[in-house]
């Protein structure tokens, strides 16, 4: 059973000082926004997916809604128009990058760009959602508060840059019943 994380203090410190409402929650040991939403028995469109991203030669942190994909063409023209400048190139680095670019284990991103002096930015649909789960750089612990005070604290840039991902529900086949064959015996009896 993988170590539980302690709770960020330096994000807790980082929240209280900028005096927005917020609450921690504790959960077991999670990887992805989709297993956060399925931890907290919450909507995928209610948990944001944090993702670092370089566009050129900048990075960024994006979020989205858990049951979106970034459009990356749409994404560079958000960040293009933000920056004043063409984005030519819009990709997500590797875990490596990001551990070493953000002194963070892989994959334990937090959602707040100012705790990691990187610009965010926020697909549109993820406002709808008045309240969302916002990851903490923790696998244990996530941040519950309103978008609209995420994206003040963060002076996140906004644009629609976002696509409903296909989720498919696998169905478990149904048991198929058994059905008893009775062998007939052939009459193997040879004649003389």
């Amino acid at each position: 059973m993988p170590k539980k994380d302690k709770l960020p203090e330096k994000l807790k410190s980082y929240l209280d000082k900028a005096g927005v409402n917020y609450d921690f929650l504790e959960h077991r040991t999670v990887y992805t926004a989709f297993d956060v939403a399925a931890t907290m028995k919450k909507k995928l469109s209610e948990v944001a997916k944090s993702l670092l991203v370089k566009a050129d030669q900048d990075y960024f942190l994006v979020l989205i809604p858990a049951d979106n994909n970034i459009d990356f063409k749409k994404l560079g023209v958000c960040i293009g128009m933000q920056k004043g400048k063409k984005i030519k190139v819009v990709k997500i680095p590797g875990e490596q990058i990001m551990a070493d670019l953000l002194k963070v284990r892989a994959g334990a991103i937090s959602a707040f760009g100012g705790f990691h002096k990187l610009p965010v930015v926020v697909d549109k649909a993820l406002i709808k959602a008045k309240k969302a789960i916002f990851s903490s750089g923790s696998f244990n612990h996530s941040v519950v508060m309103a978008v609209k005070d995420f994206i003040n604290l963060e002076k996140a840039g906004q644009g629609s840059f976002g696509v409903k991902k296909k989720i498919k529900i696998v169905k478990q086949p149904k048991a198929k019943k058994a059905v008893k064959k009775t062998a007939k015996k052939k009459n193997t009896k040879k004649k003389k």
